[in-house]
């Protein structure tokens, strides 16, 4: 066994580190003051992505970042170049277009303006 100290936010822990175990830090002692970090809220359950018309094969294009949709820049389909904006995004008070990620034809725009998502949502589908 280690003993190490350790300054976490200020406040110092003496901890105990086993060697050759999976079993991690066991903390010895903490300081009365110390914070307890706050309990994170059961996540939900992902909702179910919306049928997608173009979901049968077609090419995913997903939120890279949480936000809300300000605008969409391609109408089902449109013929676009990679790196042509299909959505654009608001997140932290930008702008972020959403790009086609190959040339290819919109098969389906699957949110509207003023919507939220989140990171990994479906937002259209392409061919």
């Amino acid at each position: 066994m280690k003993n190490y100290t350790v300054t976490v936010n200020g406040n110092v822990y003496q901890v105990t580190v086993e060697e050759g175990t999976t079993n991690g830090v066991v903390q010895k002692a903490a300081p009365a003051a110390a914070p307890a970090p706050a309990a994170a809220p059961a996540a939900p359950a992902p909702a179910a992505a919306p049928a997608a018309s173009g979901s049968q094969g077609g090419t995913p294009v997903t939120a890279s970042v949480p936000g809300k949709v300000v605008k969409v820049d391609a109408a089902v389909g449109a013929q676009v170049k990679a790196g042509d904006a299909i959505v654009t995004l608001e997140a932290m008070k930008m702008e972020i277009p959403v790009v086609a990620p190959k040339d290819g034809k919109v098969v389906s725009i699957e949110v509207a303006v003023g919507a939220a998502v989140e990171n990994g949502d479906l937002l259209a589908t392409m061919d």
